[in-house]
């Protein structure tokens, strides 16, 4: 009969494709813990592991094992904790990798309702990216689709970025897009990058073209080029679900209201955790988050 052990173990040497890390995470020795992997194949009856020089893929055998393990195992491993310590039930901890901006306005309001421990790391879609494809994060909140096969992607919600500028501001009428253009161009932009992100989106699907200019000021943080565009900075497109205070406060206002642009945010993590319940819990947990914040 297996133990419940080698069921850990081979969990473990899943997740890091590598027995030795896995050791060090479940702070055995490495022979202890190819043994334990030795033992569980042989009831098994087949391999769970193709070895290679740089890491343990896992046969289609060890997969199917995985998938059907990981539930059985998460719950056990925290109905086993809640014994411990039953005044203090343990929660599950997900780590979850989005940009500082979005989990400060979409995810942090709503923590204390999330039945769960909450590990953030913040990012451009890049960065937290190659932190999913590590394993260092669970699940991440991207508007960007990468082509690595181990990850899947499903829809979570749009944000909407509009042009934004100081309340004071005097946006003149306009006979076409032609004159809006030129008239935007010759404002004082206010960008998140050099390469001018959304803002390039936001020209080529309103103007049909790229933006041709420098910004005034790079401000690699949308709190800060709020602050700045309050205090006459100049503008710069912005999500609308960060500007409620702002806009009731009569501190900027949204000018070309019928000129904007969408994002679509997704859910990505890796296929072989998609059965893990404390994900589905997460995922649960920000879409009803989602649906209570709303729009602006």
């Amino acid at each position: 009969m297996a133990n419940f052990e080698w069921y850990r173990s081979f969990i473990s040497i899943y997740k890091h494709n590598s027995v030795s890390e896995a050791a060090k995470s479940r702070i055995m020795t490495q022979p202890a813990m190819s043994q334990h992997l030795a033992s569980l194949e042989a009831e098994v009856g087949e391999p769970l592991f193709t070895r290679t020089s740089r890491k343990m893929v896992p046969t289609e055998r060890g997969k199917e094992l995985y998938t059907q393990l990981v539930p059985l195992i998460e719950s056990l491993e925290e109905t086993t904790l809640s014994f411990k310590a039953v005044s203090t039930p343990t929660l599950p901890i997900v780590r979850i990798g989005t940009a500082q901006e979005f989990f400060r306005e979409r995810i942090a309001p709503y923590l204390e309702n999330f039945n769960m421990r909450v590990i953030a790391y913040y990012g451009f879609a890049s960065n937290i990216l190659e932190l999913l494809t590590e394993d260092k994060v669970d699940i991440i909140v991207t508007s960007q689709k990468s082509s690595v096969p181990s990850l899947e992607y499903i829809h979570y919600m749009e944000e909407e970025f509009v042009v934004v500028s100081p309340y004071s501001f005097e946006e003149p009428e306009f006979k076409d897009s032609k004159q809006l253009e030129t008239w935007l161009f010759s404002q004082k932009w206010l960008s998140y990058g050099l390469e001018l992100p959304i803002i390039r989106r936001f020209w080529r699907e309103n103007f049909h073209q790229r933006p041709q200019m420098k910004p005034e000021h790079v401000l690699p943080d949308l709190h800060v080029l709020l602050s700045a565009i309050e205090h006459g900075a100049g503008i710069s497109l912005l999500p609308t679900y960060m500007l409620e205070k702002s806009l009731k406060s009569n501190k900027v206002k949204i000018i070309c209201e019928s000129y904007k642009v969408t994002n679509h945010l997704y859910f990505a993590y890796q296929i072989k955790n998609r059965n893990m319940p404390k994900l589905k819990m997460m995922i649960n947990a920000l879409k009803t988050a989602a649906s209570e914040k709303g729009s602006i």
